[in-house]
């Protein structure tokens, strides 16, 4: 039987391992569960003689030394997303196979995506605003659709995939920016490709890259100052892929719509004007948070760790060393 060290707080062990998971764990493994205190010389001894390290938030960054003897674990399984703070890629190099739920997350973001489309497309926050100071209908204010409509996405990522899915049964138009979607592949996705500019000509426009040199900066001033009036905007990615300012100046003068997750820097500091603007749905980094998608993430990084150490099969877990570089 392998042996799994559970490197996380226990809080964090009930955030991210449903009652399920912990019965699989307890069949498939020889369990060792990390208390409350967790620092780089309790790492280390949970890793000493584990076939796999089973992280997420909280987890101190894994040392290399760990695989310096050339024993370390086989396995590192990450229940969160990212692992690019966490480990260093040259133990992919040593033949460590490196999962993260950032797939599972993806569904989350992509859930959080769609409703913010949704309620800024219907202007919800403005009616809402309005029927809270004492209105009621205002006849030169009504909410739009989502079917039919075109909607451009840059980068084609997990979160990308996931909304894509979910877009399909509102008959959308879904055009995609990313240099490294084949015509191939957009078409079993569903959609097109189109250079950036064309994309940000959409009436919904959604981000999904990831945070690389090649990205911060992407939408620029200028391209923001080229985007049809009332396009809806929605970052869940990362804050410097937008020029923040100059997209909070185009939704201060009510031209422009967006949904922020994500800033630049984190968390920000804004004014009055920003957080009472109803065309402005703020929300704090929260996309993909939700009870259900937490409590499934270790089961879902699991699932892919028992077939890959049964069969050798890489499931959507599986981090590929081929595209860290232009990883999340």
């Amino acid at each position: 039987m392998s042996k799994l060290a559970v490197v996380m707080t226990p809080e964090r062990a009930d955030d991210v391992c449903s009652p399920q998971t912990r019965a699989l764990l307890a069949e498939r493994f020889e369990v060792t569960w990390a208390g409350a205190d967790l620092n780089p010389e309790v790492v280390a001894d949970l890793a000493s003689g584990s076939d796999v390290l089973l992280t997420s938030w909280g987890t101190p960054p894994l040392d290399k030394a760990l695989w310096a003897d050339g024993n370390g674990p086989k396995v590192v399984a990450h229940a969160a997303g990212t692992v690019k703070k966490l480990i260093d890629p040259t133990i992919l190099d040593q033949g460590v196979a490196v999962f993260s739920a950032g797939t599972r997350i993806a569904w989350s973001v992509g859930e959080y995506c769609l409703a913010s489309m949704l309620t800024l497309a219907r202007r919800l926050p403005q009616f809402d605003q309005a029927l809270r100071a004492g209105g009621w209908k205002q006849p030169q204010l009504r909410g739009g659709e989502l079917a039919g409509q075109r909607v451009g996405i840059l980068g084609a990522s997990s979160t990308a995939r996931a909304l894509i899915t979910l877009l399909k049964p509102f008959g959308c138009d879904i055009v995609v920016y990313d240099p490294y979607l084949t015509a191939e592949r957009a078409g079993q996705l569903g959609v097109r490709t189109v250079e950036l500019e064309e994309a940000l000509q959409a009436k919904f426009v959604s981000i999904h890259v990831p945070d690389v040199p090649e990205t911060r900066g992407l939408v620029t001033r200028k391209l923001i100052e080229q985007l049809p009036d009332h396009t809806i905007l929605v970052n869940s990615s990362r804050g410097p892929a937008v020029d923040q300012p100059a997209l909070l100046e185009h939704c201060l003068d009510g031209r422009l719509f967006a949904a922020l997750d994500v800033y630049d820097p984190e968390p920000p500091k804004f004014g009055p004007d920003v957080l009472a603007a109803p065309n402005l749905l703020l929300t704090p980094h929260i996309a993909g948070d939700t009870v259900e998608g937490h409590l499934a993430l270790a089961g879902y990084v699991l699932e892919d760790v028992l077939k890959w150490l049964d069969d050798g099969v890489r499931g959507p877990s599986f981090v590929d060393p081929a595209v860290w570089a232009i990883a999340a």
